[in-house]
Order: C-alpha cells, then sequence, then structure tokens
C-alpha cells in the first residue's frame, strides 16, 4: 500500500481522500462496538446493557490519556515525513513505542484495582455494579493490546497510509462479532464474553499491524541506534503528547461527572442514553475521521513549511463539516429510534421508556453538531502545527462547561439538562481553540517553501 504524500496535491481532494478510510474504519469500529451492545442488549437483557454502558466514560476516561499520547507522538512523525528526515523519523518512531510500553504498564497496573471505586464514585446503580466491574477489570487487562493497535495506526497514517489499518481493522471487526455470540450465547459467557472477544479482537489487529508495518515500508523498520535515548526527542514528543493525552482525560473526566448524574435517572435512563451513544457515534465518526486528516495534514505540511497548504486545510475542513453536521442532524431527528431498537429488548413498557429517553438525547444534540465537529478541524490543525498545548486549555474549558451544566441543569430540566452538558462543552471549547489558530496562523509566512530535499531512508 502507497502512502499518501499530503505536502502536493489539491487539499480538499486530499483530505477527503485520506478521512475516507478512517472513517470507513470507525464505521467498522463503531460496528462492533455495536455489535457488543446489540447482542448483549438482546441476548443478556436490559440490566446487561445499562451494565456496559455505565463504564463507557470511565473506560475513556483511560484509553483517552493513551489514545491521545499516541496521536500527539504521530504528530512529530509525520512533521518528520512532511521534511524527509528518514532518520529522525525512525528514531521518534522508536522512542514513541519505549513511551508508550512505560505508560502502558502502568495504566493497566493502576486502573484495574481502582475500577470498582471509581464505579461506586460515579453513583453506579447497585443493581449493575458487579457485571460492570467485571466488564471493565478485563477490558483494563488488555490495555496493551488496544494501545498497540493505536500506535501502530497512528504511525501508518502520520507517514500518509490511512487505508492498511482499515483493512485489519475490518477483519477484526468480524472477528470481534464472531467471539461475541460465541461467548454471550452458547457459551453463555455474560458480559464478561463481551470484555474478552473486544480485547482479543484489538490484539490480533495490533499484531497485523505491526507485521504489515515492518515488510511494507522499509523507513519504519527500527534500528537498535533508534532507541538510543534522546532527551530533547522525548522531550519535544511529550510536550505534544502530553497535552493531547490530558486533554482527553480532563474530557472524560468531565463525562465521568456527567455519568454520575445520568446514574442517578436509573438504569432504564441509562440504558435508553447508551443505547442512543451508539447512534451518535456513526453520526459523529466522520468528525473523528477528519480529526486524523487534519492533524497529519498540517503535522506534513507544517514539516515542509508548506503554511498556505494548511490555511486552505482548515478551509475545506470547514466546507465538509458543514454538509455532514446537516446530514447528522437529520438523521437523529427523523431516523434515529428503528436505529435504537436494534439494541433493545424486553418489557414493552421498558423498552418504551428506554427509547424515549435516548430520543430526547439524540434530538437535543442533533441542533449542536456543527460545533461539535468544528472541535476536532481547530484543535486537530493546532496540533499538526505543533501547538497542542491548546488542546489541554480546550479539553479543560470542556470539563469546566460539562460539569457546571451536570451540576446545575438536570435540577431544572431533568435528563434533558444532562443531554444538554456536551453542547455548552462544544460550544466553550470551540470559542478558545479558533481564537487560537487565527492567532498562531498569523505567525507563519504565507510563502510556502520549496519541497525539502529528500535524506535517504
Amino acid at each position: 500500500m502507497k502512502a499518501t504524500d499530503l505536502t502536493n496535491g489539491n487539499p480538499l481532494k486530499l483530505i477527503f481522500l485520506y478521512s475516507l478510510p478512517i472513517i470507513l474504519g470507525n464505521i467498522f469500529q463503531t460496528f462492533y462496538s455495536a455489535a457488543d451492545t446489540a447482542i448483549v442488549g438482546r441476548f443478556a437483557g436490559l440490566e446487561r446493557l445499562a451494565a456496559v454502558g455505565a463504564t463507557g466514560s470511565l473506560s475513556f476516561f483511560i484509553f483517552g490519556f493513551l489514545y491521545g499520547l499516541t496521536g500527539g507522538f504521530s504528530i512529530t512523525i509525520a512533521q518528520r515525513r512532511g521534511a524527509k528526515d528518514w532518520e529522525g523519523l525512525r528514531k521518534a518512531e522508536a522512542h514513541a513505542v519505549m513511551l508508550t510500553a512505560g505508560l502502558v504498564i502502568l495504566v493497566t497496573a493502576v486502573s484495574i484495582p481502582l475500577a470498582r471505586p471509581m464505579l461506586r464514585l460515579m453513583n453506579t446503580p447497585e443493581d449493575i455494579m458487579s457485571l460492570s466491574v467485571s466488564y471493565l477489570s478485563i477490558i483494563f487487562a488488555g490495555t496493551a493490546f488496544s494501545a498497540t493497535y493505536n500506535l501502530v495506526a497512528s504511525i501508518l497514517r502520520a507517514v500518509g497510509d490511512s487505508r492498511t489499518p482499515l483493512y485489519f481493522l475490518i477483519f477484526s471487526s468480524l472477528l470481534n462479532i464472531g467471539l461475541d455470540i460465541l461467548f454471550i450465547v452458547p457459551l453463555q459467557m455474560d458480559v464478561a464474553g463481551a470484555a474478552i472477544a473486544t480485547i482479543l479482537s484489538q490484539g490480533v489487529s495490533g499484531l497485523l499491524c505491526v507485521v504489515y508495518a515492518f515488510k511494507r515500508y522499509p523507513e519504519l523498520r527500527l534500528r537498535k541506534s533508534d532507541f538510543r535515548l534522546d532527551r530533547k526527542l522525548i522531550g519535544a514528543m511529550l510536550r505534544l503528547g502530553l497535552p493531547m493525552a490530558l486533554q482527553s482525560s480532563i474530557t472524560a473526566a468531565g463525562m465521568i461527572i456527567l455519568q454520575s448524574a445520568l446514574n442517578g435517572f436509573g438504569s432504564t435512563t441509562v440504558a435508553g442514553y447508551t443505547a442512543a451513544n451508539k447512534v451518535e457515534s456513526f453520526v459523529t465518526m466522520p468528525g473523528f475521521a477528519l480529526s486524523t486528516a487534519m492533524a497529519n495534514f498540517a503535522g506534513q505540511n507544517f514539516g515542509a513549511k508548506k503554511y498556505g497548504r494548511v490555511r486552505a486545510g482548515i478551509r475545506c475542513g470547514c466546507g465538509i463539516i458543514l454538509v455532514w453536521s446537516t446530514v447528522s442532524a437529520i438523521f437523529c431527528l427523523f431516523l434515529a429510534m428503528p436505529v435504537m431498537r436494534l439494541f433493545v429488548t424486553g418489557d414493552p413498557v421498558s423498552v418504551w421508556k428506554t427509547l424515549q429517553a435516548g430520543q430526547t438525547f439524540l434530538t437535543i444534540l442533533a441542533w449542536f453538531f456543527l460545533p461539535f465537529n468544528a472541535l476536532f478541524i481547530f484543535r486537530s490543525t493546532l496540533q499538526g502545527i505543533g501547538k497542542s498545548i491548546y488542546t489541554l486549555i480546550g479539553g479543560t474549558i470542556e470539563m469546566v462547561m460539562r460539569v457546571a451544566v451536570a451540576f446545575f441543569l438536570p435540577g431544572v430540566l431533568g435528563f434533558a439538562g444532562v443531554c444538554l452538558a456536551g453542547p455548552a462543552a462544544w460550544i466553550g471549547a470551540d470559542i478558545v481553540l479558533i481564537i487560537a489558530y487565527f492567532r498562531e496562523i498569523r505567525k507563519f509566512p504565507k510563502e510556502d517553501q520549496p519541497d525539502p530535499v529528500p535524506a535517504e531512508a
């Protein structure tokens, strides 16, 4: 698979075509996450569905930190790719591997024993507590599998290959669904089966990515000398990665508080929120894909000193999200209910209450998809040009807004107050990030530099 040079060619075409495999990958990733939900909800019941849903914000808190970190490391690799500095690219790759491995060990050791106390702090209903702990503990035990796939996929995307991670993810998704059915239906392993299926699938996907990257890309084949510690490089990578990691965790912390407020409405509402989240994840996945595309597009062009193309990328990204936000809103307002029915079964009265809660959530969100998607455009471009500190500031604003709304509005508006926490967070962060982008982009020359002379791989 040939990697794409994002420093030459039409920006709109490049961003769109580069994003497509990531969108498809997100579809399959969401598909096998939804498969967990659908199989658990339909074959194990609403209580099990609520148990899995109650773990979402806490698992995002842990994995969001690692994903943000690997995403930050890949920015350095994208910049070296844009500058055609192959030796520097390998050194950055080797240091990304070492830093990620150390953090995986730490995160795994800390997260498993804290699963139950954290769920208790989140006001998780007692009738689903044991099931949630079981699911979450297994997911945390597989942290290394998840981190491996995300690191190698980030590296491949940083050098311009957004298609290979898709192919392995498709295979992994199909494997996950098959294992879900096997573990939950005939083997009756309950929510633990869904968790085991997920981590095994991620492990296979990660291993395939590693093997392929080694065989296909000579410039990514690490040498012993690449692992010689370079404190300056470590500092540069952490300055990019840590703000992105902390931003993800801070956002997740706000979601944990939000989940705590949500849990107070009972397991039926939690189940409805969980089903609605699966619908939301489908319509928001292009935003996440565009985020990766914008970060690597900006990173490669920043490394090549083509600042005009960075500006053009922002304009193209804004046009894409305007169209998709409109499509997403229409879908959530008029077509979401039949999709949510796929995830729930049981007593008709409980199912109806569950679906009503989910539809309330999606109806409110439908009016705020544009500020949601704008977050990805401006935040990722700032990351790509090396200004990831703004992602930390934006994440802090997100958390403050989310927590404030979660504390005050549910008492006034009930469940609708919980649903407004996300939109308030997105708008608050957008204001900061848009101002920061225009402030930073003015500092760069308007003229693009000529292509860098490539060094030997």
